[in-house]
């Protein structure tokens, strides 16, 4: 590091704004405006901004635009807001192009966090683009007559190359699109998680190989044609300059086109270049015009996966001395994914097993995929026929990419589902790999016969599998049981220890892909890989939705999620979506429980009591005849009670004693958690799952009353994100994820 300054100056940085992260200032996570513009948001939500537009984008139901350089109008004064992203109430986009200034009226709204563990961020995501607020509803008042010429032909430029795709690679040109344009709204997102389970996504992006294969081979081909190093440099220099602007200055993109600078720029001035001083002066210039970049996925992994190059596969190639070039490939690839290993865990609490191998085949021939795109793109401008002759080398790729996604898919242990580590574990992870590797290195000059080279390879791999076993190492010695933010719906992990997992309910009537949204984030964010069983209450939407779109990934092989067995009311005469369950469980080879009152299960040291419904239950009622289940764990009792009401309650007062938590019954409804019940069951704890925008009146101010008035501390999900209640069989306390409060 001595040796590279500014590499230090890197490292030193991303620590100072980590530190100020620590210390509460809000320019790395957060909202960096200042407090009295924040209250002024919030206390007028209805505004009138103005601002340039950068661009626009179709979405589901709306236009959305783009703008930058924006200011909040009040009377006469001006605040100055950043950027925004509105979303109108109609569809203008021929009336707006880029660069033009419009003034718009609608409604403000901050960009909400995540609510649950391993959700993705689309707060620290819009931080990146310097976006903290949202404007919904929103109709273009005025609307300048200039704009932006060339901005605008980049644009159209943009929308050109995407429809000349779609037209000639049908079905694959979300692919192309993502590869050549950054753009990844056409991606299927079944591709997008085959690509990621197979460790093939960074392909599914604008890199630093495409900036490589585009821009060098551009310079190489003037250099051919008798240009020097200068007029060669500088051509291919404002040619990928923009092509970073066309594909939308994506932090990767960014990072490729600061390094190519760099790389050209000392060719032109005949001078050495080194990767990793280039790469640190690309994350300092990125870090000093947005700090949010230090938390950005995109970021980390981005330099990460450079940095594994420039640093650990040289010294690896050293370790292995081995002049076979597949070999040196393999190295390169096992260097990136030592290097990513953490922030992989951290973003996606996954990572591909069979990703080495794989990368041996795709990324040598991914620049042939992105060279016909780029074909395609400008024969495309003359005729479809022949652009789509052009394709037929990558689209032939692609199906060799697609299915070895599928074949690694329904490989029983194609990822490793390690969990989210902490901070300390990642600093822990990298010092024991480096210092073990360096270790190595320093013996290495003294073992001059094959016997104790053998030896050294087998120390490296003890380091290596030591550092992975101590980043994914879980040692849970208490229960908890998570509500998750589900919107207006009901999903509980419940973890035990000895490595138990049961899942009661997982589904929502107001998100949409709630498995990949919600569920599967947070099972793989807590690396559990196995759940024992999913215990159904009933077959309402809200209560199932999530477990179908579940076991819909299982049957494509889209998760290596393991479900045990799946546990239903024992109806007589169900409704047609609980035989549906029951089919799809059992085509994912999930057994399949009916359970009536009366019956216990055991998982490890808990106990789990089936209350209701009675034996005979016919099922015309799935509130009231719904799966209640009483948990015991030492001490702790914990109650789940569905969708049932008040006549339910009452039935079962009999069987009911004192408990430690309640999961309130149908959302906090003004017909459940009646008077009665609550002085059976006297509860420390409860918590509500609903939807904060839910039209059902979910939680009724009656039931709240109830709560508060015998003393229950009562939290909810549309307020605190996941609520956590934790045991250790005799003591209780509670967390909840947004505020991090624990009582």
């Amino acid at each position: 590091m001595h040796k590279r300054p500014v590499c230090c100056v890197c490292v030193f940085l991303m620590l100072f704004l980590c530190i100020l992260d620590l210390a509460g200032v809000s320019i790395v996570r957060g909202n960096p405006l200042p407090q009295k513009v924040r209250q002024w948001i919030k206390a007028h939500p209805s505004a009138v901004i103005c601002g340039e537009v950068q661009r626009c984008q179709d979405t589901e139901y709306s236009l959305s635009v783009y703008l930058k350089q924006v200011y909040l109008t009040d009377q006469s004064e001006k605040i100055p807001i950043r950027n925004i992203r509105v979303f109108l109430k109609e569809n203008i986009k021929e009336d707006l192009k880029t660069g033009m200034i419009i003034q718009v009226k609608g409604e403000l709204e901050r960009i909400s966090a995540p609510g649950n563990p391993g959700e993705f961020d689309q707060q620290q995501y819009y931080a990146c683009q310097k976006i903290y607020y949202f404007m919904k509803n929103a109709v273009v008042q005025k609307k300048s007559r200039s704009y932006s010429r060339y901005g605008q032909a980049l644009t159209e430029l943009r929308e050109k190359i995407a429809e000349t795709l779609q037209k000639a690679a049908g079905d694959k040109a979300g692919i192309y699109q993502a590869m050549l344009l950054g753009e990844k709204s056409g991606l299927d997102e079944d591709v997008k998680m085959r690509y990621q389970m197979a460790g093939m996504i960074h392909i599914l992006a604008i890199s630093g190989l495409h900036i490589s294969v585009l821009g060098m081979g551009l310079f190489s081909l003037l250099k051919k044609l008798s240009l020097g190093n200068v007029p060669a440099g500088l051509i291919s220099l404002c040619v990928i300059l923009q092509y970073g602007m066309l594909t939308g200055s994506s932090v990767s993109a960014m990072r490729a086109v600061s390094m190519f600078v760099l790389a050209v720029g000392a060719r032109i001035l005949g001078r050495s270049y080194d990767l990793l001083t280039a790469l640190a002066v690309s994350a300092i210039l990125l870090l000093l015009d947005t700090p949010a970049y230090l938390y950005s996925s995109s970021f980390l992994l981005s330099f990460g996966a450079v940095a594994g190059l420039g640093s650990m596969a040289p010294v690896l190639n050293r370790l292995i001395e081995s002049e076979n070039p597949w070999i040196k490939t393999l190295i390169s690839s096992l260097a990136v994914q030592l290097m990513t290993l953490p922030v992989v865990l951290r973003i996606y609490g996954e990572v591909s097993i069979l990703g080495i191998a794989l990368n041996l085949i795709v990324l040598p021939t991914v620049s042939v995929v992105l060279v016909c795109g780029l074909c395609c793109s400008l024969v495309g401008v003359f005729s479809i026929f022949a652009a789509g002759l052009v394709l037929f080398p990558g689209n032939l790729l692609l199906v060799i990419y697609e299915k070895l996604c599928i074949l690694a898919g329904e490989f029983p242990f194609c990822t490793w589902i390690g969990g989210a580590p902490e901070i300390w574990k990642c600093v822990v992870y990298y010092v024991v790999l480096a210092g073990g590797i360096r270790g190595i290195l320093i013996l290495h000059g003294k073992w001059e016969n094959d016997r104790m080279r053998i030896r050294q390879k087998g120390m490296f791999l003890s380091v290596v599998l030591i550092s992975i076993l101590f980043l994914g190492f879980r040692q849970r010695n208490y229960l908890s049981v998570t509500c998750l933010d589900i919107g207006q719906g009901d999903a509980i992990v419940i973890q035990i220890p000895g490595g138990k997992n049961i899942m009661v309910d997982g589904g929502s009537s107001s998100k949409k892909n709630t498995a990949a949204g919600q569920l599967l984030p947070y099972l793989k964010n807590q690396g559990i890989s196995v759940v024992d069983a999913i215990l159904l209450s009933h077959t309402d939407i809200d209560h199932i939705s999530g477990v179908q779109e579940l076991m819909d990934l299982k049957e494509k092989h889209l998760t290596t999620l393991r479900i045990k067995y799946l546990l239903l009311p024992d109806w007589k005469n169900p409704e047609p979506v609980y035989d549906e369950l029951e089919a799809k469980a059992k085509r994912c080879g999930i057994s399949v429980l009916k359970l009536q009152q009366g019956q216990k299960l055991q998982f490890g040291d808990a106990t789990m009591k089936i209350l209701s419904p009675e034996p005979g239950a016919e099922g015309t009622d799935p509130n009231e005849e719904g799966l209640v289940m009483e948990l015991c764990y030492g001490k702790f009792r914990g109650l789940f009670t569905g969708d049932i009401g008040e006549e339910t309650e009452k039935k079962l007062l009999p069987r009911l004693d004192d408990v430690d938590f309640l999961k309130v019954g149908h959302h906090g409804s003004r017909y459940s958690s009646c008077q009665e019940f609550l002085d059976r069951i006297q509860p420390e704890a409860a918590v509500i799952s609903c939807s904060e925008s839910n039209t059902y009146g979910h939680p009724s101010p009656e039931t709240i009353k109830r709560l508060e008035q015998n003393g229950i501390k009562t939290m909810y999900t549309m307020k605190s994100g996941v609520v956590t209640v934790s045991t250790d069989g005799g003591h209780m306390w509670m967390e909840t994820f947004c505020d991090g409060k624990t009582a």
